[in-house]
């Protein structure tokens, strides 16, 4: 399993469309918006390097309204947490 952060900045009010299509595209297990220097990060799992660099070259550069990115290849797992467990909000 090979999975990567993706870091995301959009076209200029287009941040909740591309996260939509975001979400719809093989090899993203989730998307959040988030404030700061990205508009978004994207979260990547793919079975392989090859497959993470077809969707990060190919599928992702066909998603309209994507203005640049930056790849975060995950190299080791330093945590035990369940990602949902760790954004719930608990209700």
């Amino acid at each position: 399993m090979q999975n990567a952060v993706i870091l995301i900045n959009t076209d200029k009010g287009q941040v909740k469309a591309v996260a939509e299509r975001l979400a719809d595209v093989e090899g993203i297990s989730e998307v959040y918006s988030t404030c700061g220097r990205y508009d978004l990060v994207a979260i990547a799992r793919t079975r392989d390097f090859e497959s993470l660099a077809d969707l990060v070259t190919e599928r992702l550069n066909a998603v309209e309204g994507i203005r640049d990115t930056e790849t975060l290849n995950a190299m080791q797992v330093h945590s035990r947490h369940d990602l949902e467990t760790m954004f719930s909000l608990g209700w």
